[in-house]
C-alpha cells in the first residue's frame, strides 16, 4: 500500500508540473534533430494504421502538437479523434502526458533528466464516413489513401518547414504505391523516403492498392507528370487512350497558361472507389483526387467529374506557389484566415473549368451546360440577398461544416462557383479594356510566374492582386472587386455571362451535365421549377426558400411517398412537374409520424438551364475556352 501511494503521489507531482507548462513556449534557439516516422498500413483494410515516431528531446517541459489546420482544407479539422493507444516511452520507461485543457491538439510532457530520445506510438482509426477531407473514409479492402497529417506529432516552437522528418511506410503484400515524396526505396513491403521538412511531408500523401496503374503523361520530359491510379477493381483502371490524350493536353495547356512549373515532378494521385470520401485536395507536387469507381471508364461519369483533376492541378500554381499571406501559416497550429479564398479557390475554379474545354476533357457544348447549371443556381439563390460573397470566404471555417439543407438560404462556400463568374467578369473586362490585346492569361503569366523548377512559396495580399491586374490593364480594380465582393444581390453571374457573349435561358430540354450529375448522385433536381431536390427514394434534401415547395409547407427531411395519389418514383415526380401547366403538382409527404397531401402552386412545367448567344455580341466565352497550346 505504501509503495502504491508513493507512485500515485509521484504521478500527481508530474501532472502538477505539466499543468504549469505555458501554452505558448518561446521559440527554440536551435532546430531539433531528425524525427523518424514509421507507418504500418498493412491493416488498412481493417481501417487502422500503426505509427511510431522517434523524436530527439532534451530534459524539461515538452509540448507536442497534432496537426490541426490542414492546408487546403481551410479549417481546423485535423482528425484527432482518430488517434488511439497513444504512448510516450524513453527506453523502457513510460513518460506521463496530459492534453491541454483548452487546446485539444496540444500534449504536455516532462522529459526526465538524461533522456535524449522519445518514442511515440499510436494507432490511427480510419473513418468510415463518406464525407470529409483527410478525415473522411480513405480505405477499402484493396486500397488506402494515406495523409501524413493523421500520423505525426511535432514539437512546439518551430516552423513546420524547419522540422526534418524521415518517413517510411509498410504496405500490404502485393500492393503498389504512388507519391510525390522524393527518394523512395522499397525493400520487400517497406518503402523508405528521403528526409523532408514537415511541410513537405504533410503536403505529400501516398496512394496505394492492389489494383494499381501508372500512366506517364510526359514520358522523357522534365519535369515528369503521371497519374497514379488505385482502384477497387482491375477493370476500373482502363482509362481510354483518348482520355489519356486529354490529360496530356492538360499538361500542355497549363504550361501555356502559366509559363513555368513550380515542381520537380507532378503526380495525380487518383483513387477510384465508391467507398471512400469523394473530394480533391491540392498539394504542391501532387493532388489527392478521389472519385467514383467508374469515373474513367464510363463516359457519363467521366464528364460529370471532369473538372476535378484540372482544378487541383491549377492549385499547384494558385494556392501552393502563390498563396494568401494569411493562409501561409508557420505551422499547423496557427489559425488561418480565409478572406482571400475567392482568389485561392475562385480563380482555381475558373481555370479548372476553362481547362476542361481547352484540354478536351469536356467539349465546348458540355462546358456551356456546366456553366449554365451554375448560373441557374445563382439566378435563384435567395441567400445572395443578405450575405455578400466576401462573407462566404470569411466564414469558410463554419460553412464547410454546415448542414446540406437550406444551403440556398444560408449560402454555401460560394467563393468557388460564384468566384468563377467573378473571374470571368475580370477576364472579359481586361479583354474589353485592351481591345482583346490582353486577357486573364496575361495576369497569370505575371502573377504565377517566377524561376520555377522547385516548390516555392510566394505570398500575396489583396493589394498585390490589384497591382498585377493594373499592370495588365489599368483600371479601378479595387472598386471593381470590392463592389462585387461586398455587395448583396450583385449581378455578377448575369453580367459576366453577357459580357462573354452568352446569357442564361431555360427550356424543357434536359441540361446534359446536370442530368449526369443527378443520375450519379441519385437525385431529382427540380430547383428551377418547384424549388425542390429529392433523393431517388423520395427524401427531400433541399427546398428553395420562399419557392413553390416552401410555400406548400415542404422542408428538408420530409419524405415524398406519393405523387398524384400513386407511389413515388423519380419519373412520376418529373412527369407531374412537366404536366403542371394543366394540373397541379400534388404530393403526399411524411414528416415523422405525420402524413399529409400538399398541392404545389406551380404551373411552369420542367425548366432546365442552358446558355444562349447574345445577339450582336462577340463570342468571348468560346474564345476563352479555345486551346492555347498547339
Amino acid at each position: 500500500m505504501t509503495a502504491s501511494l508513493g507512485k500515485r503521489a509521484m504521478r500527481s507531482l508530474v501532472f502538477a508540473a505539466l499543468a504549469l507548462v505555458p501554452c505558448s513556449a518561446p521559440r527554440a534557439a536551435t532546430r531539433p534533430g531528425v524525427i523518424r516516422v514509421e507507418v504500418d498500413e498493412t491493416l488498412a483494410p481493417q481501417r487502422i494504421l500503426h505509427t511510431h515516431l522517434t523524436i530527439p528531446v532534451q530534459p524539461g517541459p515538452l509540448v507536442l502538437y497534432y496537426p490541426q489546420w490542414i492546408p487546403g482544407e481551410h479549417m481546423p479539422d485535423g482528425p484527432i479523434n482518430g488517434m488511439a493507444g497513444l504512448k510516450f516511452m524513453a527506453g523502457r520507461k513510460a513518460i506521463p502526458w496530459r492534453r491541454d485543457l483548452l487546446d485539444m491538439f496540444e500534449f504536455h510532457l516532462e522529459i526526465p533528466p538524461g533522456v535524449t530520445s522519445l518514442d511515440v506510438s499510436f494507432d490511427f482509426l480510419i473513418s468510415g464516413a463518406g464525407s470529409g477531407y483527410s478525415s473522411g473514409a480513405s480505405s477499402t479492402a484493396v486500397l488506402n489513401d494515406l495523409s501524413w497529417n493523421q500520423l505525426v506529432l511535432y514539437p512546439q516552437g518551430y516552423a513546420s518547414k524547419d522540422l526534418t522528418y524521415v518517413p517510411s511506410l509498410k504496405i500490404p503484400a502485393g500492393w503498389k504505391f504512388g507519391t510525390a515524396l522524393p527518394g523512395a526505396k522499397q525493400i520487400g513491403d517497406t518503402i523508405s523516403f528521403a528526409p523532408v521538412s514537415l511541410s513537405t511531408l504533410v503536403d505529400s500523401p501516398v496512394v496505394s492498392g492492389r489494383y494499381f496503374r501508372v500512366i506517364q503523361l510526359t514520358p522523357g520530359q522534365n519535369p515528369s507528370h503521371e497519374i497514379d491510379i488505385a482502384a477497387d477493381s482491375e477493370a476500373a483502371l482502363a482509362m481510354p487512350p483518348e482520355t489519356e490524350a486529354h490529360y496530356r493536353q492538360l499538361i500542355a495547356e497549363t504550361g501555356a497558361l502559366f509559363g513555368v512549373r513550380h515542381y520537380r515532378d507532378y503526380h495525380f494521385l487518383l483513387t477510384l472507389s465508391d467507398d471512400v470520401a469523394h473530394f480533391g485536395l491540392e498539394h504542391h507536387e501532387s493532388s489527392d483526387d478521389r472519385i467514383y469507381e467508374k469515373s474513367v471508364i464510363d463516359p457519363g461519369y467521366r464528364a460529370a467529374t471532369a473538372d476535378l483533376l484540372p482544378h487541383e492541378f491549377v492549385h499547384s500554381w494558385n494556392g501552393k506557389y502563390r498563396r494568401p499571406g494569411d493562409l501561409a501559416t508557420e505551422n499547423f497550429h496557427q489559425p488561418m484566415r480565409d478572406d482571400l479564398l475567392w482568389v485561392y479557390e475562385g480563380l482555381t475554379e475558373y481555370w479548372g473549368d476553362m481547362l476542361c474545354a481547352r484540354s478536351g476533357l469536356l467539349t465546348q457544348d458540355q462546358e456551356h451546360e456546366a456553366i449554365a447549371r451554375l448560373a441557374a443556381f445563382y439566378d435563384r439563390e435567395p441567400g445572395r440577398n443578405w450575405r455578400p460573397l466576401q462573407d462566404t470566404a470569411d466564414a469558410a471555417v463554419v460553412l464547410y461544416q454546415a448542414d446540406d439543407d437550406w444551403t440556398n438560404w444560408r449560402r454555401d462556400v460560394d467563393f468557388y462557383d460564384e468566384g468563377e463568374f467573378l473571374w470571368l467578369d475580370v477576364d472579359t473586362t481586361i479583354r474589353r479594356l485592351t481591345k482583346d490585346r490582353k486577357s486573364l492569361n496575361d495576369f497569370c503569366l505575371i502573377f504565377h510566374g517566377g524561376p520555377g523548377g522547385e516548390p516555392a512559396l510566394k505570398t500575396y495580399t489583396f493589394e498585390d492582386v490589384v497591382a498585377t491586374l493594373n499592370s495588365v490593364a489599368p483600371y479601378d480594380w479595387t472598386t471593381f472587386l470590392r463592389t462585387r465582393l461586398d455587395s448583396v444581390a450583385t449581378k455578377t453571374p448575369v453580367e459576366a455571362l453577357q459580357n462573354s457573349g452568352w446569357q442564361l435561358t431555360y427550356s424543357d430540354q434536359p441540361n446534359e451535365i446536370e442530368t449526369l450529375r443527378d443520375t450519379i448522385r441519385k437525385k431529382v433536381n427540380l430547383m428551377n421549377s418547384i424549388g425542390l431536390i429529392a433523393s431517388d427514394e423520395g427524401t427531400i434534401d433541399e427546398v428553395l426558400y420562399e419557392g413553390p415547395s416552401y410555400a406548400a409547407g415542404l422542408g428538408p427531411g420530409m419524405k415524398i411517398t406519393q405523387v398524384g395519389g400513386k407511389p413515388f418514383t423519380p419519373v412520376a415526380l418529373r412527369d407531374a412537374v412537366a404536366a403542371s401547366a394543366t394540373s397541379p403538382v400534388q404530393i403526399t409527404v411524411a414528416n415523422g409520424n405525420e402524413v399529409e397531401t400538399r398541392s404545389i402552386d406551380y404551373h411552369g412545367g420542367m425548366k432546365y438551364s442552358h446558355l444562349q448567344r447574345v445577339p450582336n455580341h462577340p463570342d468571348v466565352l468560346d474564345e476563352i475556352l479555345h486551346p492555347l497550346a498547339p
